[in-house]
């Protein structure tokens, strides 16, 4: 088996394993608690953690992720998969690092040309016809998707909340692709969306703000079941 196969399958059965994908935004993350931010979600028991720094430039942005990648150099123990947000072009400076990507960003089949077969590429999606688009893509065009975000959220204050009856539907579908819940979920209501037939998720104020990080992401997946 080549070895490029044998790295996609070990990054597909950590995916399907993964229960927490945690982001580490600088919307609510100070760059001076980058690190510790990181570490906490890490011990929590977050599967993925994402780069997310919009309100950053570019040299911000990479400075960020560049932390990042020599704190985990540094670590004793396994660390969860390493994504960045939207940002092609510093992805593939960085050979361990995935991409998360919106619709309105480097289509899928064009961030795989760009970066290969084993890097870990994740899709936003909005509404049904975009969970469907997802699951039809090839095999091997996207890892995983997102689907949110399903409570209203001040992270994406723009968007209009999807609900607990699209998580309801891309669940009644049994994609082969693990999909994450994302959007106002906290410890409180991730047991609904777990109940609606989530079996992975997404928080971020949630978890960023509290004073215990770890605990937090480990009460969400408690709360999952």
């Amino acid at each position: 088996m080549p070895e490029s196969t044998k790295v996609s399958n070990e990054i597909a059965n950590r995916l399907r394993a993964t229960r927490y994908y945690g982001i580490l935004d600088t919307g609510y993350v100070s760059h001076s608690d980058w690190i510790a931010k990181y570490d906490s979600l890490a011990q929590g028991g977050a599967g993925i953690i994402q780069i997310r720094a919009k309100r950053e430039d570019p040299r911000q942005r990479e400075s960020l992720l560049e932390r990042i990648v020599e704190h985990r150099l540094k670590a004793s123990s396994p660390q969860p998969l390493l994504i960045v947000n939207d940002d092609i072009e510093l992805c593939s400076r960085y050979p361990d690092v995935g991409l998360h990507i919106g619709q309105d960003d480097t289509p899928p089949d064009q961030a795989r040309a760009r970066l290969g077969p084993d890097r870990v590429i994740g899709l936003s999606t909005h509404s049904v016809e975009q969970a469907k688009s997802a699951i039809a893509l090839p095999e091997g065009a996207i890892d995983y998707f997102a689907v949110g975000p399903v409570f209203a959220t001040q992270t994406k204050p723009d968007y209009t909340p999807v609900g607990l009856e699209l998580v309801k539907w891309v669940a009644s579908q049994s994609p082969r692709l693990p999909f994450f819940c994302i959007g106002g979920i906290n410890r409180e209501n991730a047991s609904q969306v777990s109940a609606a037939g989530a079996q992975r998720i997404v928080t971020v104020s949630d978890a960023l703000l509290s004073d215990d990080t770890a605990a937090a992401v480990r009460d969400t997946i408690d709360a999952l079941g």
